[in-house]
């Protein structure tokens, strides 16, 4: 039952909704604070605050942000992120595909929604796609994301 109830809420608070949202595949019940991660993770994006995200990047953490150069490193991720979230008020709509848990690492495959509205002016800029965030429990007892790598269901631009 308490399985059950996570699956629904993580659902919801993962914008899904109707009959897809009790596809979604219930975390371990024998590590069920991976799945924390994947909350605070999504919450600390859409607070737009960077040292709430910072706290969740392990030190080597890498980015595979699509049509631009990885970013190796939490002093690389600070700077990307830095700068995108000075230009973007963002919000994620992520709904997980899978989530696994294997000792101290975890994976999860998800879809996601997006929405960046500019600071400086201009149209919202709304995103779908897909990706895969690699956790690791770090020695002091937390999960941070280890890797996240996305990409967009869109089509590229014809020229």
């Amino acid at each position: 039952m308490r399985a059950a109830i996570r699956v629904f809420t993580i659902a919801m608070f993962c914008g899904a909704s109707g009959p897809a949202a009790l596809a979604v595949a219930p975390y371990p019940s024998s590590d069920e604070d991976a799945q924390l991660a994947h909350e605070a993770y999504v919450m600390a994006v859409n607070s737009n605050d960077l040292a709430t995200l910072l706290g969740l990047l392990t030190e080597d953490v890498v980015f595979l942000p699509p049509n631009q150069p990885i970013i190796v490193g939490k002093a690389a991720a600070r700077l990307w992120a830095e700068a995108y979230l000075k230009a973007f008020k963002t919000h994620w709509d992520r709904s997980v595909q899978e989530f696994v848990v294997s000792g101290k690492w975890a994976f999860e495959r998800y879809s996601f929604k997006s929405s960046d509205t500019p600071f400086g002016g201009g149209p919202v800029r709304e995103h779908t796609g897909w990706g895969l965030v690699i956790y690791h429990h770090d020695a002091d007892g937390k999960w941070r994301v280890a890797r996240d790598a996305w990409g967009s269901d869109q089509p590229l631009p014809t020229k």
